[in-house]
């Protein structure tokens, strides 16, 4: 979703607060006699309670103001009954997105992805989850019931990174379904908190399903169809979800796309036969903004809005997003009741979710009773939470390229040079940031300043876009020469790739490239070091051959601490400080290595899958020591549908104490599977003193060593490999670690269903 945070006007929300004040002073009767405020009952008696109470034409105003724009929500409150309005837009990709407020401003999700952490991704999402709540929470107190002013998070989003130029590749985590699965894990149970009882703030996964490009090109996503297989759709766009779903969620969104044909939001083998009969969903799915009116503008699948209640509704969408419609698709639903399209019963069993959500989030129980309630804009922005935000900067650096010159130290040098236009900016965000305060952003120049006596700043790229098509080279040039050390600092930013915005390659915006060369050009033996801000890879071919170029940190959109997190890595002198971060996706050599956007076939995406060599494989990053690892267990023989135990050492062999990200592949030797020629099969970051060995135990789930053929997941018969190292195995691009590999035989055959 794109939604402007200036659609919701003051004086609106102004009018919506006085109107939920009045309608919670007048209603039949006293409120509280109610059953379905007896907190003594079941949470099912309690809203089926609610539901029973509320007419047809109520429950379509439920369903019809899923909230995005001063018009598009709330949901209305309903006076009767003193149940008050509902704001379910709420965005929280990594921090709380566009509220009115400050916000604690998290790395983008790619980042965050790059970490490797199932721990900083829970921690962050927790983070999140108590400034979202304590903000809503001073809202309602204050009647303002406005855009993303909710509880209930659109968030996070886990597609599969399939394309290196889709524009919303900085919003996901990367392309593997099992790192975005267990990420996603993290998020919601970080995010929904731990009470028994009560929600702090509900997630949602989205975009649901076979979404991740085009946005713009060659297509509209608007309009898009997606054709996909069904082994294709089962073993790479479905998993992640299915562990969203059991860790919890709340919500998924339908996506914009038509999947084979039939538009996302109204596809019943996905909202209702796969998510609800096969995985046990008993949430509520929400429809991307306008994604339901698009069935008929867009798609052109039906033409009037009550076929397409009907369809939606009858498919398993509970909330209608609109376009901050007045008349929404959904102010047709008592139409389509009327006309025989839509039974009573459904409208019923679709409002249920709506209302168990806003149950669990305490909203019609006494406040004393949720621990929730009492968080507030006191615990927005706290010490704590600036300094997550950094040690997850940190984190998420990866190391591409380091010739021994890295770390530096600080005021070591006379004079450096740094160039580029992401070095003076504190909008090295990306898309989908929360609005932290201007005295809490830190810039990389700032960082950069306390490395030498002198600096010699150019900026190059004259516009402010960072798009870099007005170059000054001379500037460059100055600010490069008679220098001991020059930084460049390069990317894309939101001008070049984000949300409605793919690339049509993988190149450098603008002039940056030429930048670049020129530095190289003018500086004789001056040390390089390269810094980029971008999500999906750029063509740094020729910066990563160059020995001019001594070392390259993908730093992706590190958000409020990107100047402190870069000053600590390249000196690292704090702890956490020297680079673990690992890539979550393929970076290619060339664009030409890429199939074409609208082709949804897995063949040659994402390491899996991939054939020919990358610049830089899945897993790929440096650090600034050296591990080892020793003597590799696991079981020679299992069962079908049994785990797989192992264990083994690691050791920090080098002299500076670091993070290692452990990884653990599985291969398949049958080459007649239906089988992605790797797998990712489970990951820790584990932290090592200098000398430090330590012993780790992984388990490696049925699940990952099934396959889907025909009609269901089988873990079948034979010899599979396994490997585990800090790095993909098998790669011509490796880091100086070693990689244990080893062999375990399934005995049998094992169906494990439909999922």
């Amino acid at each position: 979703m794109r939604r402007n945070s200036t659609l919701w006007l003051s004086a609106a929300i102004l009018i919506v607060g006085v109107y939920h004040v009045l309608c919670n002073s007048i209603g039949d009767g006293d409120v509280g006699d109610y059953p379905f405020r007896n907190v003594s009952l079941p949470w099912d008696a309690r809203v089926d309670d609610i539901v029973k109470r509320l007419t047809l034409e109520e429950m379509q105003l439920q369903m019809a103001r899923g909230g995005a724009g001063n018009i598009g929500g709330p949901a209305p409150a309903i006076s009767r009954l003193g149940i008050g309005p509902y704001e379910w837009d709420t965005e929280c990709l990594r921090g709380d997105v566009s509220a009115p407020g400050d916000a604690t401003s998290f790395p983008q999700a790619i980042g965050l992805a790059a970490a490797f952490s199932y721990d900083l991704m829970f921690r962050v999402a927790e983070a999140t989850g108590v400034e979202v709540r304590g903000k809503h929470n001073d809202f309602v107190k204050q009647g303002n019931y406005g855009y993303h002013t909710g509880a209930s998070c659109f968030s996070p989003v886990i597609n599969i990174m399939r394309d290196s130029r889709w524009g919303r590749n900085q919003e996901t985590y990367g392309e593997d379904p099992f790192l975005s699965g267990m990420y996603a894990a993290a998020y919601i149970k970080g995010l929904q908190g731990n009470d028994t009882r009560y929600v702090r703030a509900s997630g949602g996964c989205k975009h649901f399903d076979v979404h991740g490009g085009p946005e713009t090109i060659p297509e509209n996503r608007l309009s898009f169809n997606s054709v996909v297989s069904e082994t294709d759709w089962r073993m790479t766009f479905l998993p992640a979800f299915k562990r969203c779903v059991e860790a919890g969620t709340y919500n998924l969104m339908c996506s914009y796309n038509r999947i084979n044909g039939v538009p996302a939001c109204a596809n019943k083998k996905l909202l209702t036969d796969i998510t609800r009969r096969e995985w046990g969903f008993k949430g509520y799915v929400v429809s991307d903004q306008g994604a339901i009116e698009n069935i008929i503008t867009k798609h052109h699948y039906l033409n009037n809005s009550v076929d397409t209640v009907a369809a939606c509704v009858n498919a398993g969408c509970n909330l209608e997003l609109s376009n901050n419609l007045k008349t929404p698709v959904y102010f047709s639903l008592v139409d389509a009741v009327n006309q025989g399209k839509v039974t009573i019963d459904t409208v019923r069993e679709s409002v249920r979710p709506l209302f168990y959500t806003r149950m669990r989030l305490g909203e019609f129980d006494p406040p004393e009773m949720n621990p929730y309630t009492k968080l507030s804009n006191a615990d927005v922005e706290t010490p704590e939470h600036k300094a997550l935000a950094v040690e997850a900067a940190m984190k998420s650096f990866v190391l591409l390229k380091n010739e021994g010159i890295l770390p530096l130290k600080r005021k070591s040098y006379g004079t450096i040079g740094v160039v580029g236009p992401f070095a003076n900016t504190t909008q090295i965000v990306g898309d989908y940031p929360p609005n932290a305060p201007n005295s809490d952003r830190t810039t990389p120049l700032q960082a950069l300043t306390t490395l030498a006596k002198t600096v010699q700043f150019a900026q190059g790229c004259e516009e402010l876009s960072q798009k870099c098509s007005q170059y000054d080279s001379e500037s460059v040039i100055k600010a490069v020469s008679n220098t001991d050390v020059n930084f460049v600092l390069l990317g894309t930013g939101p001008i070049s790739e984000a949300e409605g915005n793919d690339r049509a390659d993988t190149e450098l915006p603008g002039q940056q490239k030429q930048l670049l060369q020129d530095v190289i050009a003018n500086t004789q033996n001056t040390p390089i070091i390269l810094l980029l801000f971008n999500a999906g890879p750029v063509n740094i071919s020729f910066a990563d051959q160059d020995p001019r170029v001594y070392a390259i940190l993908e730093c992706f959109f590190p958000a409020q601490a990107t100047g402190e997190a870069i000053g600590h890595v390249l000196l690292n002198d704090v702890k956490g400080a020297v680079p673990a971060g690992r890539l979550p996706y393929t970076w290619p050599m060339l664009a030409s290595q890429l199939p074409d956007m609208v082709n949804y076939s897995m063949q040659g995406r994402t390491y899996r899958y991939f054939e020919g060599e990358p610049l830089y494989p899945f897993g790929y990053g440096l650090s600034y020591t050296t591990f080892q690892y020793y003597d590799l267990s696991c079981q020679k023989t299992i069962n079908a549908g049994e785990p797989l135990s192992l264990t083994f050492l690691i050791s920090n062999i080098g002299s500076v104490d670091a993070d290692e990200v452990v990884q653990v592949y599985i291969r398949w030797r049958d080459a007649s599977l239906p089988a992605p020629k790797i797998q990712l099969a489970g990951f820790q970051r584990v932290t090592l003193s200098s000398g430090q060995m330590t012993v780790l135990s992984f388990e490696v789930e049925a699940r990952t060593m099934a396959v889907w053929i025909n009609d269901g997941w089988f873990v079948k018969p034979g010899t599979m490999d396994i490997f585990v190292g800090g790095q993909q195995p098998n790669v011509i691009r490796t880091v100086p670690t070693n990689i244990l590999s080893g062999a375990f035989v399934i005995s049998g055959t094992k169906y494990l269903g439909r999922y």
